[in-house]
């Protein structure tokens, strides 16, 4: 069997990978993305309502409209989760939210304002069944994740229920694991604890988060570049703790500058449909893509 992640495939073969953001789920918007350009679909769900029946009817939509144009059941689909990561005991209290994401069989997560390796790892610990022991008692604490969630989920990606247990887990960490996590570097304390969060193991992306980081920086609106020298050495030391983590780096990228993205080492761009193609034709990717 092939991947079932998508970005976990083109990641293993050195492709950078191209996403689009999109919102308000439901089962025709399901049905428009299956065949998007894009190789995953970023659900933001931490500034739009979280509705559960909403996403599962959107995963539905995914798969009745597929399968995509790489002949996959779905494109990967990441959900910007609504908590955040300020601290251990926030995560915990809402992890609920994780469990209910991924019982609608998507293949990531990633964690807004992860301040905290603590929370990090409890992170980690939520989307993760306990009987998968890779990293555990070598910085990690035992899987969270209980029964009852994988029978919708393994429908989505077309497996058994035992099939998707199987390789429900976090990716690099478990090589043949399906799910990717990741991290959303965005303010002054988790610039702060960086590098300790990006090293706990499971993780498999993170990002600096240039509007929320820039307001933390003083800046009312400096989303997009050109950044101040502050919110440069912010971004700096987020792609320098990624690459020392083995952790691929997100960011913004455009038609104009995506081809010097790539050559500085970022791997997942949130693209234009214009910058993922330019980019694969620089990287010689077959398509269909």
């Amino acid at each position: 069997m092939g991947r079932v992640n998508r970005v976990i495939e083109l990641l293993g073969r050195g492709q950078p990978v191209y996403s689009s953001t999109i919102a308000e789920p439901s089962y025709e918007r399901g049905r428009e993305q299956a065949r998007t350009w894009a190789d995953c679909l970023i659900l933001d769900l931490e500034h739009h309502p979280f509705a559960p029946a909403a996403l599962h009817a959107f995963m539905r939509g995914l798969v009745d409209g597929g399968p995509t144009a790489s002949g996959h059941r779905t494109p990967a689909v990441i959900v910007t989760l609504p908590t955040d990561g300020s601290s251990e005991e926030v995560v915990r209290a809402n992890a609920w939210m994780i469990r209910q994401a991924l019982a609608a069989g998507v293949h990531g997560l990633l964690l807004c304002h992860a301040e905290t390796a603590a929370a990090v790892k409890a992170f980690v610990a939520a989307a993760r069944y306990p009987f998968h022991k890779a990293g555990v008692g070598e910085g990690l604490d035992e899987g969270r994740r209980g029964a009852g969630g994988q029978a919708p989920a393994a429908a989505i990606w077309g497996l058994s229920p035992a099939a998707y247990l199987d390789c429900a887990d976090v990716w690099p960490l478990n090589p043949a694991g399906e799910l990717i996590l990741g991290l959303k570097i965005e303010n002054r304390r988790a610039l702060a604890d960086v590098e300790a969060s990006t090293a706990v193991p499971g993780i498999a992306f993170a990002e600096w988060g240039p509007g929320d980081m820039g307001m933390a920086l003083g800046h009312k609106d400096a989303h997009d570049p050109p950044y101040p020298p502050e919110m440069r050495q912010a971004r700096a030391r987020v792609k320098t703790a990624c690459d020392q983590a083995g952790v691929a780096f997100l960011e913004m990228v455009r038609a104009d500058d995506v081809i010097d993205r790539i050559a500085e080492g970022v791997r997942i761009g949130a693209a234009t449909p214009e910058a993922a193609e330019i980019g694969r034709r620089h990287t010689r990717r077959t398509l269909p893509w």
